[in-house]
């Protein structure tokens, strides 16, 4: 299982790619919108871990690049604010399978990523 996580706030990315790593996953963690381009460029995800407000650039826009560029890429969004917790994001972001608070358990997190980047 291949994981891409943006995340601005290093130490919080680096939590979730420990347990992932620790369940198998192979994770590439960046922290900025131009970054996780290059990443989807780069490589093929199973699923993105992506903080829905980025302090530099915007979590849509990587979201949307990644539905273009990689189709198959699944979306769990996080965020630690009350944005888009109408559920609207999935009206915005046609890859979006979740959207979570960045306070969930990193264990609960993994168990999300494991689930929804299965096959389909």
């Amino acid at each position: 299982m291949k994981v891409l996580i943006v995340e601005s706030k290093p130490d919080l990315g680096r939590l979730w790619a420990r347990h992932l790593e620790r369940q198998g996953a192979e994770v590439t963690l960046v922290h900025d919108q131009e970054t996780a381009i290059l990443a989807l460029y780069g490589s093929a995800y199973d699923i993105i871990v992506l903080d829905l407000v980025l302090e530099q650039g915007s979590a849509l826009a990587v979201a949307d690049f990644a539905s273009y560029r990689r189709p198959e890429a699944r979306v769990i969004f996080v965020t630690n604010t009350s944005f888009f917790s109408d559920g609207s994001i999935f009206a915005h972001s046609a890859n979006a399978c979740a959207y979570v608070p960045s306070g969930t358990p990193p264990e609960d997190l993994a168990a999300m990523v494991e689930h929804y980047a299965a096959p389909r």
